[in-house]
């Protein structure tokens, strides 16, 4: 007998009225556990994802993602970077290459003293890659020119230095210490205040942006030399797979590079988010798990219901592996009846989630802010076989033991 016999048998155990109210109820229990176990699985898992992607976008758009730092200096930085950008590796990873200065600073103001790293750029250059200009306020990066000595400012590091547009700070340097009969003295310069950015997130209280040659200039270093360059990555997550293809790139030029990226300063950051998303998904995972062991019950109840019939089809010639597949057929659509609505339901929710919770007048994040929400059709994916591969496991008991029915045995008192 083929597999169209079983399906048919199977649909109509399924459909068919349980004798046994308790099996219902638990048929009934293992259905809405899948349900809802899938749906939040597919709400909590997309809200994570919106929140890692709000983190990417806000903190490794504003710092440095990739740095290539040459000791001697570029001779020729624009020859470099095309020789990378040609690299057929490397077309689809790298958004742009741009010129850059960094160096640990002390902001200083007439109230108060604050730890910042100061970013040296061409405002120029960062048009269309740093997501930093889309958030100052006014056009504070034009007043960046060379010789201005002006600073935009994170918004939380102007309101703990208690400083605004126009005011003047002090930056005192790390680099370009010189010594003194009195002991080292660090590089230090004033530098007037031409706005402020705010990205909503830990760097508006430890970035600062100057132009590129004010920033060689505090470090007491020539500013006309390029000894840095700052790497604009699609996947700011890909860095470990990309800095040797761009490392090896430049070796072929002839350039000695070495590296930095965002791991070191932001690494902690983001493991730790991938882990809590990690352990969220894991305990809405065993509700769907405590939802399939609900069905391996109600099947063994349904085995228990249906001996005789059992015993009947296999005098009558029907296959062990015939038996198994009825029941296997039965418990999945058990699970894939839940994992319909559960999917439909989750998909809906997460599309919807800040309406609805607009609607019933909920704000988790506080007035006027909304839940990043991104639904990714990958862990869509996961999420159905996984629970498809899961409920498919948990049948194979129960019809184990409905194909062990000896027909004599069944039917010796009938």
């Amino acid at each position: 007998m083929n597999f169209g016999f079983s399906f048919f048998v199977g649909y109509r155990y399924w459909r068919a009225r349980k004798a046994n109210a308790f099996a219902s109820f638990i048929t009934l229990f293992a259905v809405s556990g899948i349900f809802l176990g899938v749906a939040a699985l597919i709400v909590v898992s997309s809200v994570m994802n919106g929140l890692e992607g709000q983190l990417k976008n806000r903190i490794l758009g504003a710092v440095p993602q990739l740095t290539l730092i040459s000791d001697t200096g570029f001779d020729d930085w624009q020859t470099s970077v095309l020789a990378v950008k040609k690299d057929k590796r490397l077309q689809h990873d790298i958004m742009g290459i741009v010129p850059s200065a960094t160096t640990q600073g002390m902001l200083q103001s007439s109230s108060n003293i604050a730890a910042a790293q100061v970013l040296g750029v061409f405002p120029e250059l960062e048009q269309g890659l740093s997501s930093i200009i889309s958030h100052t306020y006014s056009s504070a990066f034009d007043a960046l020119t060379p010789g201005s000595y002006a600073i935009v400012l994170g918004s939380e590091l102007a309101r703990k230095l208690g400083v605004k547009a126009d005011d003047e700070i002090r930056i005192l340097s790390g680099d370009g210490v010189v010594y003194s009969p009195l002991g080292p003295v660090p590089s230090q310069r004033k530098f007037k205040v031409a706005g402020v950015f705010e990205m909503g997130a830990q760097v508006d209280a430890t970035v600062a942006y100057v132009h590129y040659q004010d920033a060689r200039r505090l470090m007491r270093q020539d500013p006309e030399v390029i000894a840095e360059l700052r790497v604009y990555l699609n996947d700011p997550f890909n860095v470990a797979s990309i800095t040797p293809l761009i490392t090896d790139s430049l070796s072929e030029q002839g350039v000695a590079v070495t590296s930095r990226d965002w791991r070191a300063d932001f690494g902690h950051l983001f493991a730790a988010v991938k882990m809590e998303k990690n352990m969220m998904s894991l305990m809405l995972s065993l509700i769907v798990a405590v939802a399939a062991f609900n069905i391996v019950s109600a099947l063994v109840m349904m085995v228990v219901d249906k001996t005789t019939d059992v015993a009947v089809l296999k005098t009558q010639g029907l296959t062990t592996a015939a038996v198994m597949n009825i029941f296997i057929v039965q418990g999945s659509l058990n699970a894939v009846l839940g994992l319909v609505i559960g999917t439909l339901t989750g998909i809906v929710l997460t599309l919807n989630l800040n309406e609805i919770l607009t609607t019933l007048g909920i704000s988790i994040l506080g007035a006027g802010q909304t839940l990043p929400v991104q639904l990714s059709l990958t862990q869509l994916t996961v999420i159905v076989v996984g629970t498809l591969f899961i409920t498919l496991i948990a049948t194979i008991y129960p019809a184990l033991r409905a194909a062990q029915v000896q027909p004599a045995t069944a039917l010796r008192y009938e």
